[in-house]
């Protein structure tokens, strides 16, 4: 049976945050009712605490947090699926279902879109969240709790790939070495790349890269991947820095594809155009994902994927501030994982 009381971290204003004990939330008609178990915190949410959300207007007081697992603790009216007692990861889409987009099969395209975490949907740094039934995936028992939470970014990373096209016998190069350029780096391995370069500044990330399948790294704070004269088939930008975008799409071969992943933080970015256009390069922007939940968890189930190898720390729920902060303050941080229930 669920709590009495939602210990919930709520935002209430930038860089601030405290813990606040709320109501058990009630499942609408087709939603469930999930205990919360693990949340990631991602770089977005970090992003949010310190500076605001880039595509909402934020109006206090609000709860982060979308990459989020649990089980199911209740049923609405009409839910009924899954079982009360299924271990789920949840997806923080919440498109419309009936626009041009939705019924293409592109619903994180939709126009409509709610959000987890994204003003005005509140997201899972809580005991409780309530969530539409068609967005709870079962996941078996050998994914952990906090695997089943990051099958939310590493669905970025499958959707990108899938974008990208990625093949056997791909030559790729990641930029940025964070989280989504680490599970980047393990998909592209597990689809068949034979060479997977990876490139950031900072050198525990680099060294965490190399054991989760890199063949080579690249200091950029030393050359760039276009200085050292590398080609390659896809170019992955997963780190947001708009320098890294046009020295990557340099690497690329005629005829390959650059693929944009990371947010930059500007309105625009520089890309050789003219070097594109004489080589036939392919840019392809990719925003969230979509239909990807599934072959996330495939992924992980047969291991051919490890996301808790990007894992550099735990926290209970009510030290949610100290770990938003972590990534400022630690170099050797990349995920942080909070322990809703502790």
């Amino acid at each position: 049976m669920p709590g009495r009381s939602n210990r919930t971290a709520v935002m209430d204003g930038i860089g601030r945050l405290h813990i606040e004990e709320r109501p058990v939330p009630q499942p609408g008609d087709r939603e469930l009712l999930v205990e919360v178990r693990s949340v990631g915190v991602c770089g977005s949410d970090v992003h949010f605490f310190e500076h605001g959300p880039r595509l909402n207007v934020f109006k206090p007081p609000h709860v982060l947090g979308h990459e989020v697992s649990g089980v199911v603790a209740a049923h609405g009216p009409r839910a009924t699926r899954p079982p009360i007692g299924t271990r789920v990861a949840i997806e923080p889409s919440r498109p419309c279902g009936i626009c041009s987009l939705c019924r293409g099969g592109r619903y994180n395209l939709c126009p409509q879109m709610r959000y987890l975490a994204a003003p005005p949907t509140e997201g899972g740094f809580a005991r409780y969240l309530t969530v539409p039934e068609d967005f709870a995936y079962p996941v078996p028992a050998q994914i952990s709790d906090d695997a089943a939470a990051l099958i939310e970014p590493l669905s970025v990373v499958v959707h990108a790939a899938r974008c990208a096209e990625i093949g056997v016998g791909a030559r790729v190069l990641v930029s940025g070495a964070g989280p989504i350029g680490l599970l980047m780096t393990q998909v592209a391995r597990a689809i068949g790349a034979i060479e997977v370069n990876v490139s950031d500044i900072n050198p525990f990330r680099l060294s965490l890269a190399e054991t989760m399948g890199a063949t080579r790294v690249i200091d950029v704070s030393a050359a760039t991947p276009s200085a050292v004269r590398l080609e390659v088939d896809v170019f992955i930008e997963c780190s947001g820095n708009p320098v890294a975008l046009p020295d990557g799409i340099r690497c690329v071969r005629p005829g390959g594809v650059a693929a944009v992943v990371g947010m930059i933080p500007t309105e625009d970015a520089t890309i050789p155009l003219a070097f594109m256009q004489t080589r036939e390069i392919r840019l392809v922007p990719t925003f969230r994902f979509a239909n990807s939940y599934a072959a996330a968890i495939g992924l992980v189930a047969t291991r051919a994927v490890r996301p808790e190898a990007i894992i550099t720390g735990h926290l209970p729920l009510d030290r949610v501030e100290t770990a938003l902060r972590a990534g400022r303050n630690d170099p050797r941080s990349v995920k942080t994982m909070i322990t809703a229930q502790a």
